[in-house]
């Protein structure tokens, strides 16, 4: 199957309609279609925060020549689209699965690279001169019922003994007095770590900083396959044929099984939607107290991950959506602006002026995926929804071992480990529903 929801999702001339779109800069670079035939040392499909962070480094810390394809602009899929939580994340295993599984030693490893990522997308942007509309303050995760309190509590605990990282527990009060007050909610657990940023600049900044260290960027020049030819590889696109000594795929939840089946049956793309709002005025913001612009998610399993943006506009996002057809767009919007306004119900009357959705990536194994598939091909993937950050070491770690100047052994174990299929995996959208329809349940009771 080539891709597993309705065609308008994976449709690069259609517009996107998000926030990022309407107020971010142009490239201010050229990105021609690939036409007749080239070569290069390595390809990169897919030009979002991994693909062009691995191209970045293989050029000016390895002194590769490089060629990124893109199937529809930079920053066209999940780079372009989410909500700018550049925060701790990339995985959905609990701690306890992923210290069985792995241990203790490189579970801390997982955690550290997180941190670390976080890092360096600041650095990348403070280096560069990206204005990414960087705003700090951390990440506070809201308990939706009294239960999930608790549960925040030990992953306090969880999360010191971990890496050492020392986080607050926040009481109602106390979230109200940071300017944090909504209804709905029981408390909440401060991250002291992470910043919010405007995506499609980052992603933006990056494809500029690429371009002019010497990587060639072909948009509009989407993969139909991959072949290998006299020891190289050959990238077929609609009006050209790249070839190449090494390949890095990194098309994350909009990777097609029939395009790319070294991947296929392995990845689970998922729907992620966001409404922003029209500027909020002072007074408003005042009204339901919410005056702050640090990132907060709930503990939905669905979650919801929400912030106020630097000129007054308020996000809201949410998990969730099986079809991708216009009809499941109208819906999930409804859906996301009614439990809005559950939340904050003095800006009920305040106006929807945007909404977007696209693709998270996830695997069986719910962890990312980075390292080799087979001799001279890689990829770097499969965020769970969180990989504004995660990226940027992935991007460099991927890049490092395809110089062959690191090897596998230098990545946690928790993300080299090859990509299980999953079972029958035309049932994919069955897995999804029913897992949807048991995390409703959890949600609504847990």
């Amino acid at each position: 199957m080539s891709s597993l929801y309705h065609p308008v999702l994976y449709d690069r001339d259609a517009p996107i309609g998000s926030y990022w779109e309407a107020s971010a800069p142009p490239l201010g670079r050229e990105t021609p279609a690939l036409e007749g035939a080239a070569s290069c040392e390595v390809a990169v499909i897919g030009a979002g925060y991994t693909g062009l962070t691995a191209a970045l480094s293989l050029v000016e810390e390895h002194g590769t020549a490089v060629t990124v394809l893109e199937a529809g602009t930079p920053g066209w899929g999940a780079s372009g689209r989410n909500g700018g939580f550049c925060c701790l994340g990339g995985a959905k295993l609990g701690y306890d699965v992923m210290r069985e599984r792995y241990g203790v030693e490189e579970m801390r490893r997982f955690f550290a690279v997180q941190m670390e990522a976080i890092e360096l997308v600041k650095e990348t942007c403070a280096r560069r001169g990206i204005e990414a509309d960087i705003t700090g303050g951390g990440e506070i995760l809201l308990a939706h019922r009294p239960g999930r309190a608790t549960a925040l509590r030990d992953d306090r605990r969880e999360m010191y003994e971990l890496v050492g990282l020392d986080c607050s527990f926040l009481d109602n009060d106390a979230l109200a007095e940071r300017g944090l007050a909504a209804a709905g909610f029981h408390g909440g657990l401060e991250l002291p770590l992470g910043v919010a940023l405007h995506p499609l600049k980052y992603l933006r900044g990056l494809a500029r900083a690429a371009i002019d260290a010497g990587v060639k960027l072909h948009g509009g020049s989407p993969v139909s396959a991959i072949e290998r030819a006299a020891g190289r590889f050959a990238l077929v696109t609609p009006a050209g044929r790249l070839t190449a000594r090494k390949v890095i795929i990194a098309t994350n939840g909009y990777t097609e099984d029939d395009r790319l089946p070294q991947l296929a049956g392995q990845l689970m793309p998922a729907q992620s939607s966001i409404i922003v709002t029209r500027p909020l005025s002072l007074a408003e913001r005042a009204a339901q107290g919410w005056t702050s612009p640090v990132m907060c998610a709930d503990t939905r399993r669905l979650l919801h991950y929400f912030r106020l943006l630097p000129d007054g506009r308020f996000l809201w996002g949410g998990r969730g959506g099986i079809s991708g057809s216009p009809a499941a767009a109208r819906r999930a919007q409804r859906h996301l602006r009614q439990s809005f306004e559950h939340h904050f119900p003095a800006w009920r009357h305040v106006e929807t002026e945007f909404f977007w959705r696209g693709l998270v990536c996830l695997t069986k194994p719910l962890v990312p995926f980075v390292g080799r598939l087979e001799e001279g091909l890689y990829a770097a993937l499969a965020y769970h929804g969180n990989g504004v950050s995660f990226t940027a070491w992935a991007g460099r770690a991927l890049a490092a071992q395809v110089a062959g100047v690191q090897g596998a052994e230098a990545l946690p174990a928790v993300v080299r480990r090859p990509l299980p299929r999953f079972p029958l995996p035309f049932l994919r959208k069955l897995y999804l529903t029913g897992a949807y329809a048991a995390y409703g349940v959890q949600d609504a009771t847990g």
